[in-house]
């Protein structure tokens, strides 16, 4: 059996997220439309990624999409999906290493926990397991006008993740007759003769598929956010022979600043904010100046590290404001190239980015021109997990 450093079955959850999503409108794939400030996709992969008994999160992502996928939820591991739905199931399921496997649509990303434990704890009786919720309305046959009445008796209304010992799944998406479409992956495991327990589902999991749908998911979310700020602060000095780097951008000046990586005090201020409004340390605990790997290296490095644990607990970057502390260089002919860059590196808007400069009357090692401090605030949205 293949198993996890804590000897429990590895399970693996699987995105499937290679679909255009026409029906909902808009420019982008719904995976990729923003849902409270990040996209579709991000949050389903955010859900797995926090549940304990999840050892890997994998996307199946349509041809082309690569950019996208990565912008959306950063360095995960991506497979190229099919033609079809089940071209695209088939080829997640050969790429991973497992013994458990939940199969989950993206465009389902209000995801509670409580349905992983059920399915999860179902799999130990049974090859696969769906969550899944009574029929409550009236049901007709559509005959141009109101048609026949339905029995709902015994009905069930199926959604994801779906939940398969491995083996069983891959040899029913094998068995399947090639051409053939599967209106999901328990319909194959029961073809070829396996029971799939029913747990029960949650009204959350609905699936986006119109327009109208994203307003329902957005309410829900507004019920669940909360906002975090974090506080961050550095300094360094200013010697001859270095290069000014503030903001990420290099700025002309006779000295530089000193320090073990490129001594940006702008990011090293924002990387230490962002941790802060998660509570995930600092900048001296992610990159140790004692670590040679560092010396020298780009500070753009530090504050994307921050941004993806940001977006790994399941936040947004809101806003930033950063002021620089100096006599000189003049921040003013440099604001707006810091600006965009800043914005670039955490995938912002320029609009959503403060900075400000102010000397300090010639008092202290600022005042002397001995070195450049730097103080930031970040403002992180961070959702309750369902």
């Amino acid at each position: 059996m293949r198993t996890n450093m804590t000897g429990e079955a590895r399970t693996v959850a699987l995105i499937v997220a290679a679909g255009r999503g026409e029906r909902a409108g808009g420019r982008l794939p719904k995976q990729y439309t923003p849902l409270g400030g990040r996209p579709v996709l991000a949050h389903s992969v955010a859900a797995f990624a926090a549940h304990p008994r999840i050892d890997e999160v994998v996307m199946v992502i349509g041809a082309g999409h690569e950019a996208l996928a990565a912008e959306a939820v950063g360095d995960r591991r991506l497979v190229t999906g099919g033609e079809t739905r089940r071209e695209s199931v088939l080829a997640g399921l050969r790429a991973i290493d497992a013994e458990r496997v939940l199969i989950h649509d993206a465009a389902r990303p209000l995801l509670p926990a409580a349905v992983i434990d059920r399915l999860l704890a179902a799999l130990d009786g049974a090859p696969g397991a769906v969550p899944a919720l009574p029929v409550a309305d009236t049901l007709a046959r559509d005959d141009g006008a109101l048609g026949e009445m339905v029995s709902r008796d015994g009905l069930l209304r199926i959604q994801t993740p779906q939940a398969f010992r491995l083996e069983a799944v891959i040899a029913a998406h094998e068995a399947w007759p090639a051409g053939e479409e599967a209106t999901d992956d328990a319909q194959m495991v029961r073809a070829i003769g396996h029971r799939v327990a029913v747990v029960p589902g949650d009204p959350l999991l609905e699936k986006i598929t119109r327009p109208e749908d994203f307003a329902l998911a957005e309410a829900r979310l507004a019920a669940r956010a909360g906002i975090r700020t974090g506080l961050g602060y550095d300094v360094h000095r200013l010697v001859a022979g270095e290069k000014l780097w503030l903001g990420g951008v290099e700025i002309p000046h006779r000295r530089g600043l000193a320090g073990h990586s490129d001594a940006d005090v702008a990011l090293h201020a924002l990387t230490d904010a962002l941790l802060g409004a998660i509570a995930a340390g600092d900048i001296g605990m992610h990159f140790p100046p004692s670590d040679p790997q560092w010396r020298g290296a780009s500070s753009d490095r530090f504050i994307v590290h921050a941004a993806s644990l940001v977006a790994q607990a399941g936040g947004a970057i809101e806003h930033v404001d950063l002021t620089l502390i100096c006599e000189a260089p003049k921040i003013g002919p440099y604001r707006d190239a810091m600006r965009v860059r800043i914005a670039a590196l955490l995938r912002l808007d320029p609009a959503r980015v403060s900075i400000k400069a102010t000397t300090t009357e010639r008092l202290g090692f600022a005042g002397r021109e001995e070195g450049i401090a730097a103080q930031a605030i970040a403002t992180v949205k961070l959702w309750e997990p369902f």
